[in-house]
């Protein structure tokens, strides 16, 4: 009996022991996750994101340590959470939206850091990477880029008499130049009149949108304009009682207000966005080698209390609509996505 008792310790210390070598071998990985801005859209690819990773993490067997910050789209903030974050010696970096990841890439220039971009617009045309297929850096990312074309032909669906279009943006927003140049260039091309309107905070943006009201216009085109996005739950119930359609380039919008919000799943793209960190963290992936992700957005969403205040209904529109969209769907105004 004391031989088979002796026997059961020395197995019992060695599985111990292999247990312990085990829970000390657990690698564990800090990323730092910074948010350009507190919004609908920004928002729940962070969320999506962190829900992924907290997935992968319990897959692979890993502790995946997260840092989340937000800069409220002040540069200097910004500028500080990114530096803490190479204080920390994360092992990756995560920017949502383009200001973010411009600013990870310039102060990760001389850090062994991957950076992992989310929901940037135009990665080529603001020099995050040298093509999409090979970023060419220690960069890569998903793009939330927004098929212009496709959204003012929308306007055009829903109301074929439209003379008057108001283009509403931050003109020092990076992620706007592109989608307002082939707006122009479109409705240039359709003999159609537009007029722009700036705003770089929300009381710039609401006194843009008396303007447009006051100028009569009969519909209002935005950009993925994380400026605008911001402001749009102040601005939406003055464009619905004009009776003048707002359509723009993320479904946040049409959340806050806005009768049409045209783009991407962003629940897909933080997923996504995840994936790729997890790639070159777990994997080896290169960033300089991983193509960026991009994303069908044809989603078009309708907030059906802004479509019964400016007069559309929603069946006629999600109908004329169809073509142009792989998918129209409803939403009503809130805050932020459940």
């Amino acid at each position: 009996m004391k031989k088979i008792t002796a026997i059961l310790t020395v197995l019992a210390l060695a599985l111990a022991a292999l247990c312990g070598t085990a829970a000390a071998e657990e690698k564990t990985y800090t990323i730092g996750i910074c948010n350009y801005v507190d919004h609908a859209s920004l928002n729940q690819i962070v969320a999506s994101l962190k829900e992924r990773l907290s997935a992968v993490a319990e897959e692979r067997g890993v502790t995946i340590r997260i840092l989340d910050d937000n800069a409220n789209a002040d540069g200097s903030v910004m500028q500080q959470i990114i530096s803490n974050f190479i204080a920390e010696e994360v092992d990756l970096m995560v920017g949502v939206a383009t200001p973010v990841a411009m600013t990870m890439q310039g102060m990760t220039e001389d850090q062994p850091i991957p950076v992992v971009f989310a929901a940037v617009s135009d990665p080529l045309a603001v020099e995050l990477v040298s093509s999409l297929e090979e970023p060419g850096a220690n960069i890569t990312g998903t793009s939330d880029y927004l098929n212009t074309d496709a959204i003012i032909e929308l306007i055009f669906a829903a109301n074929p008499a439209a003379k008057n279009i108001a283009l509403l943006y931050d003109a020092g927003q990076d992620a706007s130049a592109t989608p307002i140049a082939a707006a122009k260039a479109l409705l240039e091309a359709k003999g159609v009149s537009y007029r722009e309107y700036n705003g770089s905070n929300q009381q710039e943006v609401i006194l843009a949108a008396d303007a447009i009201i006051a100028d009569g216009a009969d519909a209002v085109f935005t950009p993925t304009d994380n400026t605008i996005m911001d402001a749009e739950l102040a601005i939406a119930e003055k464009f619905a009682e004009a009776k003048i359609p707002h359509y723009a380039g993320a479904d946040s919008f049409a959340l806050n207000g806005a009768f049409l919000g045209f783009g991407v799943d962003y629940a897909e793209l933080g997923r996504a966005t995840a994936d790729t960190a997890a790639a070159i963290l777990l994997d080896g992936a290169d960033p300089a080698k991983t193509p960026v992700r991009m994303f069908d957005n044809g989603i078009a969403t309708i907030n059906t209390d802004t479509a019964a205040a400016v007069g559309i209904d929603y069946e006629t529109a999600a109908a004329a609509f169809a073509p142009f969209c792989t998918l129209v769907q409803p939403i009503a105004t809130a805050e932020n996505f459940e």
